[in-house]
């Protein structure tokens, strides 16, 4: 993969520029959907150009941006089949420096049509390298699921950002998840680096969101994100509204969570972007 882009900050510092992000967990509902649209909503308040892809059959994304007119719009699965650019897929939102590249019920069928094309597993990477310099970062929305939506995800990306439900099975198939991350180092897309692991859905008040949390810790090291997302019911409302978080009820306990988020992602854009690391097992954790 090339050398991502960086260009100068204000204060000259080198930052990372052109970052393409996976949300990815195959076990469903974990908030990975909540995740990326409202991670990526919150880096847009901060005037960072972000762009999500919904690479999820079910369309959350969309729905949580405001997007519900779904079957009568082009999208992902038009670029995964070669009938239309990344760019002419792509629709604004209603929260300024974010855009959306929708999904609609054909990309249900993407699967069985990318088995017999020629290098099915570089259709998206492919396509997001026309638009890369134009977003400081680019979320994907993975389906619940290791299928090849989720391994063309991969291989586009940078990095996977790993949401954990803080409950008893939160960690029951991450090292499923892990494999597919090493097979694709190792096949695909050597610079693939795991971002970060995200504790969603967190409690402080029970102890077993703290012993997630530890065993999290203990695992990953500091590649768990400091900032925690709680279990919140505005976090759930704002998506029958067609908003992220941050529109609906800036001032909520699950928009601070984001926000935090996003603000550490931003701390991170100046480190330097070193060799990809390495999913450490693929034991169970």
């Amino acid at each position: 993969m090339e050398e991502i882009p960086a260009a100068a900050t204000r204060d000259g510092a080198r930052q990372r520029l052109g970052r393409v992000i996976a949300v990815a967990n195959q076990k469903g509902g974990v908030g990975k959907t909540t995740t990326a649209v409202n991670l990526a909503a919150s880096l847009a308040a901060s005037e960072r150009s972000v762009l999500l892809i919904d690479m999820d059959p079910q369309a959350n994304a969309c729905s949580g941006l405001g997007h519900f007119d779904r079957e009568s719009t082009p999208g992902v699965y038009e670029v995964l089949v070669g009938q239309k650019t990344l760019r002419e897929v792509t629709l604004s939102t209603a929260t300024p420096y974010l855009d959306l590249v929708p999904a609609n019920q054909a990309l249900t069928g993407a699967e069985v049509e990318l088995v017999s094309m020629i290098a099915r597993e570089t259709k998206l990477k492919n396509a997001i390298a026309q638009v890369r310099g134009d977003y400081d970062y680019t979320f994907i929305d993975c389906p619940p699921s290791l299928g090849l939506l989720t391994l063309n995800s991969l291989t586009a990306a940078d990095a996977v950002l790993i949401p954990i439900q803080c409950e008893y099975y939160a960690l029951e198939g991450l090292s499923q998840l892990l494999n597919t991350v090493r097979l694709v180092q190792r096949n695909l897309n050597s610079s693939l680096e795991i971002e970060g692991v995200l504790l969603t859905m967190f409690d402080r008040r029970l102890n077993l969101s703290q012993q997630v949390a530890e065993e999290a810790r203990s695992y990953f090291g500091s590649k768990v994100f400091s900032a925690t997302i709680p279990r919140n019911v505005r976090l759930g409302e704002a998506p029958s509204h067609g908003k992220p978080v941050i529109l609906y009820d800036i001032l909520s306990p699950g928009a601070v969570g984001y926000l935090k988020l996003a603000s550490e992602m931003i701390d991170r854009e100046r480190e330097p972007v070193g060799p990809a690391s390495a999913a450490t097992t693929t034991t169970r954790p």
